[in-house]
């Protein structure tokens, strides 16, 4: 006999979770359709983190608003993607910053795939009253358990009590590895961690941030809470980073981006003057032509700034206003010119791609691949190819 299940319960935890399901779908189904060209490996990783988060909270939802008592062959059917998550986030935020994974980085999706075929082989199939009483051991563990056995010795079953453990041990692994990853690559474009001005890097930064709190509230949560009875904060927390992300791709989406004189208006209290500002583009476009500083790796707007005698700011605001071009765009544009006319030479034919790439400033083959792609519409092996067959 099916025993009653507790009355369903509605309250802001609930909603606010809810709300945070039907956002997180529709943002993961927005990465997805966008999972192609330059940006393609980020936005589909990107896409799984947030669908992985979903299904996370979906389950915890049920949980906690007793729908799970109607569900009950549903019960912990998430769990493999809570060792997903810090993974997938650790190679987005290489992906996106151009350093694209490499052939072997589906490896650090080994320990969810295991854990996926553990469950499907101990788990998933077990009987009613094992499920039934797992539930109630999370979310109710004042009510009676049901009578009944699962197939399988206790000590298989020791991985499964301890998945919050390795959950844990998986983000804390995964956040030092991804803070160092940023700080090196922050440090490489002369820009400290912990600038507020904004560039590409800025959103790999803050993503990563929510991330760390996570880990924080996650382990607060879990010391303070038997059982699993304060998953639904952990769980209001991750659709808050869902709503932060929703919030932070409408503001860069292309639909709300301002045009002519609104967009002049983020710098009309500047001290920049018309004669300043002339004058320092065309120091501007001599030193680029000169001395060729791109080449350097380290070139950031901060030692640029200071090479023409003038501050980051009014070097950004020139850079936008007569450019149209971010500093990172300006850079590539010039580093990608460079590159060009090195692989035209033939006198260069018998460098590497790679060295052709280090050699104006991309320490990353990926890196130059993608930048260079991005501004010619080729690869450089294919531009270096269509060179030669020109001259032919």
């Amino acid at each position: 006999m099916i025993p009653a299940s507790p009355p369903i319960r509605a309250d802001l935890f609930s909603l606010f979770i809810l709300l945070g399901c039907v956002q997180g779908l529709i943002l993961s189904y927005v990465f997805f359709s966008h999972a192609k060209g330059s940006n393609r490996q980020s936005n589909l990783l990107l896409g799984i983190i947030i669908l992985s988060m979903v299904l996370i909270i979906g389950d915890v939802w049920l949980g906690y608003t007793n729908y799970m008592f109607r569900l009950i062959w549903l019960v912990d059917f998430s769990e493999p993607l809570n060792l997903l998550i810090a993974p997938a986030t650790f190679l987005y935020i290489k992906a996106g910053v151009n350093q694209q994974p490499g052939k072997r980085s589906w490896l650090h999706f080994l320990p969810a795939i295991v854990y996926f075929l553990y469950m499907c082989a101990l788990v998933y199939p077990q009987g009613f009253a094992f499920k039934y009483n797992a539930n109630i051991g999370s979310f109710h563990p004042e009510m009676q358990r049901l009578a009944g056995t699962a197939y399988g010795s206790a000590w298989m079953f020791f991985t499964k009590w301890h998945i919050n453990d390795l959950t844990f041990i998986s983000m804390v692994i995964y956040q030092v590895a991804s803070v160092v990853f940023l700080k090196n690559a922050f440090k490489k474009r002369g820009i400290s961690f912990f600038t507020g001005e904004k560039n590409s890097l800025t959103w790999f930064r803050d993503f990563f941030l929510q991330l760390a709190f996570l880990v924080l509230v996650f382990f607060i949560v879990r010391i303070s809470f038997r059982h699993d009875l304060g998953d639904h904060i952990i769980a209001a927390f991750i659709a808050l980073i869902i709503y932060l992300t929703s919030f932070a791709v409408l503001r860069r989406s292309l639909f709300f981006h301002e045009s002519g004189e609104k967009a002049v208006r983020k710098y009309e209290k500047s001290s920049l003057t018309p004669e300043i500002q002339s004058a320092t583009l065309g120091k501007l476009q001599a030193l680029m032509v000169s001395e060729k500083p791109f080449l350097d790796p380290g070139f950031s707007l901060p030692l640029l700034a200071r090479r023409l005698g003038v501050s980051t700011h009014h070097l950004s605001q020139i850079l936008n206003e007569e450019l149209k071009q971010s500093f990172f765009d300006f850079l590539g544009a010039y580093r990608i010119q460079e590159a060009q006319r090195l692989l035209g030479d033939e006198r260069n034919a018998y460098i590497k791609i790679e060295e052709i790439g280090q050699m104006v400033g991309y320490n990353s083959k990926s890196a130059f691949n993608t930048a260079f792609r991005k501004i010619a519409g080729s690869t450089p092996s294919e531009y270096r190819k269509k060179s030669v067959n020109q001259k032919y």
